[in-house]
């Protein structure tokens, strides 16, 4: 079977993701004796630098790993919480707001990507911070070659740059101020001055933790905070029309910590387990699909789901996303996600997955709960569609209102020879999220558009709490033993992408490259998880390769297909590793000619 790439197969090492330089970054990490972890966070610095509309040093890392003397999973939170000073009355009674903005200083979080990866090296890596960051400081300093989708996503907001964001249009348009040429290199030396003055202040102590940690103090408690609070109180235009600043403060980055969490573990057919953040995040939902489809049957064939396959996978999704709208969240019921997962709930939600496609938001009661959906979703106010004045902040950035995805967030695998295992999916603090900080050279995150402004929801704004973010890494496990790392960017996409990488996989048979091949599709049945937070019941978006007949019967079926084109959908990654043989394999997206696997 053609696919666009071999799976590569090796015994030393392997790293995957969506850009070749942060694999190449990686890789170079593993040939230098150092272990899965360092290779990751080295992969996440660079990712930062050369993929800056999708992810930055002031937004959020989740990861899933384990490791080679503990094969348990755990999960890494590197997503901060809401400042003490983002409160419902304050956005919506006082600001009048029945959303938080797309953009700008109210949608901030506090920062966690440095603290992520800063704790993830200390605690499981072996490298200095310095060995981890040259390489992206030397992209920051000496530049990098832009992809044709930086100068695109530099083009849809140069208006606002130029008008509203003065130091964004200084940081990232060309001089003269036009729009930076794809294939020309880009520079951001500020970053690459912040990072050198980080390390000096880590170098100042002794010993490898010590320095690792007096990095994170120089970042939360040092200059960085001080450059952050300053700048987020002078008010910029957000997608509401209007100025606001921001609430973000210097004792809200001095609180944050990065944690460690017990993920949601779900076993399934076969002896596989599947590892995912827990109800506080997207997570969950993949879990809920798989449960769903377990008793269906899954066919493949030359590399292609049938239409029995895709139309059972797209009304689990609609269930699972339903169940999310009502139940998910960081100050969701801690019982109910037993029960949303349990094999009985399962069973009794599978019966509603009829033969035709359905155009009702249906939340289940799982533990005999009452599902309740925000009023916004409740009220159908996104059905439909809606519109963004801005032009900056409809979804996660480069994902159209029609579902359509030309990539966003970013994604990490990489599996050493000694066992270990990591799935990592950064993002926020993407260049178009917020102004750029003039002294710091980085934008920050806008994950606070997640929450809603209404009370005692799972998901309400609330200080301390973090929204429910779409960022969904997986792990999996056979037989006890980690096996399999996965994952992609796609916002409210990426547990469907990666429903569909699992059956053409786990239950299709196809290897690591010819599942990420193979034609993706997903729902936009339900409400986004970024502002202006719309959704179109009964559409589905399809790549064409999935097959004209394929199409058809699921427009017989009640469907609203939108056919993407062939190669639209999806931006997978994955690394493998066999228990018994401990032979590594990994493979990349082809789509956009960006992602790319590397190993030996």
């Amino acid at each position: 079977m053609f696919t666009t790439r071999p799976e590569l197969a090796g015994t030393h090492g392997m790293v995957a993701s969506t850009h070749w330089l942060a694999s190449a970054a990686g890789m170079a990490v593993l040939e230098d004796d150092g272990n899965a972890f360092d290779a990751a966070v080295a992969a996440g610095f660079v990712l930062q630098v050369v993929e800056p509309h999708l992810n930055g040093p002031g937004g959020e890392v989740p990861a899933l790993f384990a490791t080679a003397a503990d094969p348990r999973p755990r999960a890494l939170c590197g997503q901060g919480p809401a400042p003490a000073g983002a409160t419902i009355e304050h956005y919506r009674d006082e600001l009048g707001l029945d959303l938080i903005p797309g953009t700008g200083f109210l949608a901030t979080t506090v920062p966690g990507a440095w603290d992520g990866w800063l704790t993830l090296l200390r605690d499981h890596g072996t490298k200095t911070l310095r060995e981890v960051l040259s390489c992206a400081i030397g992209y920051a300093r000496g530049g990098y070659p832009i992809v044709p989708r930086i100068s695109d996503t530099i083009g849809m907001v140069a208006g606002m740059f130029r008008a509203h964001w003065p130091t964004s249009a200084q940081c990232w348009l060309s001089p003269g101020g036009s729009v930076p040429e794809p294939g020309s290199v880009l520079r951001n030396p500020v970053l690459a001055d912040t990072w050198e003055r980080l390390l000096a202040e880590a170098e100042s102590v002794t010993g490898r933790e010590a320095q690792i940690d007096a990095a994170r103090r120089a970042w939360s408690q040092g200059f960085v905070a001080e450059a952050v609070e300053e700048f987020v109180q002078v008010p910029h235009r957000d997608n509401s029309g209007r100025d606001h600043a921001g609430v973000l403060t210097a004792q809200d980055m001095a609180e944050f910590e990065t944690t460690y969490e017990e993920p949601l573990t779900v076993d399934l057919a076969d002896g596989w387990t599947l590892a995912k953040f827990g109800i506080w995040s997207q997570g969950p939902a993949l879990a809920q699909q798989l449960k769903l489809l377990e008793d269906l049957p899954v066919s493949y064939v030359d590399g292609v789901a049938q239409v029995e396959t895709v139309h059972a996978a797209v009304e689990a999704a609609k269930l699972a996303f339903a169940d999310r709208e009502a139940f998910y969240g960081d100050s969701a019921d801690p019982g109910v996600l037993a029960e949303l997962v349990s094999d009985e709930y399962s069973a009794q939600r599978r019966g509603l997955i009829g033969s035709t496609a359905s155009l009702d938001l249906r939340p289940g009661s799982p533990g005999g709960r009452t599902p309740r959906l925000p009023a916004f979703v409740a009220e159908g106010r996104g059905v439909g569609g809606l519109s963004d004045p801005s032009g900056v902040g409809i979804g996660e950035p480069t994902v159209l209102p029609n579902g359509e995805s030309r990539g966003d967030t970013v994604h990490v695998d990489v599996v050493d020879r000694w066992g270990n295992m990591i799935s990592a999916t950064p993002s926020g603090g993407w260049l178009q999220s917020s102004p750029t900080i003039p002294e710091l050279g980085f934008c920050l995150g806008s994950r606070a558009q997640m929450f809603w402004l209404e009370e005692d929801l799972p998901n309400s704004l609330t200080p301390g709490k973090r929204p429910r973010i779409t960022l969904s890494p997986s792990l999996a496990l056979r037989g006890g033993v980690p096996a399999l790392a996965f994952g992609t960017p796609g916002g409210d996409q990426q547990d469907q992408w990666q429903l569909c990488f699992w059956l053409a996989h786990v239950r299709g048979g196809l290897d690591l490259q010819a599942a990420i091949d193979a034609p993706a599709w997903h729902s936009t049945a339900f409400p986004r998880s970024f502002y202006p937070r719309e959704w179109e019941p009964g559409a589905v978006a399809v790549e064409s390769r999935i097959g004209a007949d394929t199409i058809a019967a699921l427009e017989a079926r009640g469907h609203e297909v939108e056919d993407n084109g062939p190669w639209s959908l999806g931006r997978l990654s994955a690394v493998s590793r066999d228990p018994e043989s401990g032979l590594l394999k990994a493979a990349a997206n082809p789509r956009g000619a960006q992602g790319y696997a590397a190993g030996r």
